[in-house]
Formats: structure tokens, C-alpha cells, sequence
């Protein structure tokens, strides 16, 4: 996957300036950073963005980030610390200055109207680590004492159940966005973004690899709604009358992508395919129990093989495409950590 964006956001040519920037602590640092009028974002390497976490608090701790790891998906406190704590800042100040705009609209309209929800999608392909990021942001912003009540909901959930994909023959698809139940999944952001004050989601095993039947996630009007999936960001589809639908990402108040070189991703696969042949595989009840035997080299061949034929295509034709409408992209190197953070101007 190329680390630059598409459309041309990538690095300014020639000599880069350094740039003065005021941290919301009132302190002015100095951050190269491509302000050019050829890019719509800000793009900052990892030692400019970490400038940023100046005298912003970290509440986690080293129990807390092995706890929110992901199998495969190494992060220390360290990381937290040098590029989630600044971007939980960020949201912290985006939430009240929306929260702002919903005061004056509310004064506008001579009306009491009910907040909602600030909703954050969190996109990428599988095994770059977005659900790992989705979990830090959902602890780190709930520890701001703006925003105490923070959910996290997957669009796992919104997957059709296996039957109807055997029915539809899209098991080999599974993940692709016809595996979706699209309808569903809009209609509950809709009412998330409505106000109301209690809508549910279904829920996901990745163990039994299916929905659990009468399981559901209720969400209850929260401070913030992070909605994790591979395809969150995918725009609206243009309907047979040649209109376009609306999209989730048109319910988002904000939105990330994780990003990362294809072929370190792939090797991420591999690597976390090994690792649950000892864990999750390992369960009798496993979807995927039939893999634990597997030797080394059967291993990595069914890993190589699932991710050719599956996740790449997913990634190349429908995930990595909506890159580009991220308001933020973090940009990992292949030891997981993250290199680059490009956030959009607004």
C-alpha cells in the first residue's frame, strides 16, 4: 500500500518549512508541515505530531494498553503516548466545538433541541490494527471530562448471518460490502444521529465466525459513538434511478484511517494466522478449529491464500479507495508503530 495519499496528498516538494503552530495549551511549537494549497491536509512525521502532546495528560496505563491490544498488533505505552494521547486532544476539542455549533443552531431555531451523539468512524484493512486504535480512542476519551460515556460498535454486527451468505453465495465474499446488511447499518447510525435515546446493534463471534442470535449491543445515547468496520468510509451508492443513497460516512463527525504498506499487512496477516492456531483456533467451538493442526508451512500457505484471494481484493478494489475521505490518516511503519499522521484543514 503506498504510504502517500492519492489525489496528491502526499509530501510537498522541495525544501520543507518549518511552520509555527499554538498547542492548545497556549505553548507555540514549530512543526514541518506541507501547508501547501496541493494537499488538503496537514502532514506531520512522527516526531512534529508528538510535539503536539505537550501538556496533555495520559491516563492509561501499561495494564490498560496490553489489555486493548490486538493479537498481532503490538503497542506500548510509549506509542499511546506519542500518537493516540494527542489525537484524543484533538476529538476532545472537535466534540466541543461541535457541541458549540449545536448551541447556536439550537438558539437559531428558538428550539431545545436534543444533542447527539459525536460519532467517529474508524476504517482500514484487516489486521492494520484499526480495532486496536478504535478501543484506545473509546478509553481515552472517556476519561475526558467532556465526554465520560463513550461506545464502541463494529460493523461486524451488521454482517449478514452465514446462512443468508451461503444463500447469496457470498461466504468467499465475506467482509467485501455486498456481505453486509448496508440497510440495517444505516438505519441505526440514522437514529444515532437522531437523538433517540436507545438503538441497538447486533452482535458478532469471531470465534463461531457469525451473529449470535438475540444478542444485540444497546447504545444509549452516548457522548461519542466509534463505529470500527472495513468499509465505514465507502461512499453511497448510486441507486437505480441513478440517485445516490446516503452513506454512513455522511453520519460521521469525524473519521480515520489506518494505513499501512500492503505487503507489511500481509505479513501481519500471516504472522496473526500463525498466533491463533494456539488460541482462538484452538477452541473446539472455533469456526476455524479445522486450522489448528496445521504445520508452519500449511500455516503460512492457507494464510498467503486467504489473503490473496480475499482480504487484497477487499482492500484494493473497496477499502484502500476510501483513504482518501478520511479526516485523519495514520500512516504505520512495518514495526506497527505509526510514522505519519496527515490530518485534513478544515
Amino acid at each position: 500500500m503506498p504510504a502517500s495519499l492519492s489525489g496528491g496528498a502526499g509530501r510537498t516538494r522541495g525544501r520543507r518549512r518549518d511552520q509555527p503552530h499554538t498547542h492548545a495549551s497556549g505553548t507555540i511549537v514549530r512543526v514541518p508541515a506541507s501547508l501547501t494549497p496541493s494537499t488538503p491536509y496537514v502532514d506531520l512525521d512522527r516526531e512534529a505530531w508528538t510535539r503536539l502532546s505537550a501538556s496533555t495528560p495520559l491516563p492509561l496505563t501499561d495494564a490498560d494498553v496490553d489489555r486493548l491490544a490486538g493479537l498481532g498488533d503490538p503497542i506500548d505505552l510509549a506509542e499511546v503516548d506519542a500518537i493516540y494521547r494527542p489525537i484524543s486532544r484533538l476529538l476532545d476539542l472537535y466534540v466541543e466545538a461541535t457541541r458549540g455549533l449545536h448551541q447556536a443552531s439550537s438558539t437559531f431555531l428558538r428550539e431545545d433541541i436534543v444533542a447527539t451523539p459525536f460519532v467517529i468512524g474508524v476504517a482500514g484493512s484487516v489486521a492494520v490494527g484499526k480495532s486496536t486504535t478504535a478501543r484506545l480512542l473509546r478509553e481515552l476519551l472517556a476519561r475526558w471530562p467532556a465526554t465520560p460515556r463513550v461506545q464502541l460498535v463494529t460493523t461486524d454486527g451488521f454482517l449478514y448471518p452465514n446462512a443468508e451468505l451461503e444463500r447469496r453465495g457470498l461466504m468467499e465474499r465475506k467482509g467485501f460490502p455486498e456481505s453486509y446488511d448496508r440497510r440495517a447499518l444505516l438505519r441505526f447510525v440514522s437514529k444515532i444521529k437522531a437523538g433517540r435515546p436507545e438503538v441497538r446493534a447486533p452482535v458478532y463471534d469471531h470465534l463461531t465466525y457469525d451473529i449470535v442470535p438475540g444478542r444485540e449491543i444497546v447504545v444509549q445515547r452516548p457522548d461519542v459513538l466509534v463505529v470500527e468496520g472495513l468499509n465505514v468510509l465507502q461512499p453511497a451508492r448510486p441507486t437505480a434511478e441513478g440517485t445516490s443513497n446516503l452513506a454512513v460516512s455522511d453520519f460521521f463527525d469525524f473519521s480515520i484511517y489506518v494505513d499501512a504498506r500492503t505487503p507489511d499487512v500481509r505479513q501481519w496477516y500471516v504472522d496473526r494466522f500463525l498466533s491463533l492456531r494456539s488460541t482462538a483456533f484452538a477452541d473446539p467451538d472455533s469456526y476455524f478449529h479445522r486450522f489448528a493442526a496445521l504445520s508452519d508451512d500449511e500455516a503460512v500457505a492457507r494464510a498467503e491464500h486467504l489473503w490473496d484471494t480475499i482480504n487484497a481484493p477487499n482492500l484494493e478494489q473497496n477499502i484502500l479507495p476510501t483513504r482518501s475521505r478520511a479526516d485523519l490518516v495514520l500512516t504505520k511503519g512495518r514495526d506497527h508503530s505509526v510514522e505519519r499522521v496527515r490530518l485534513r484543514k478544515i
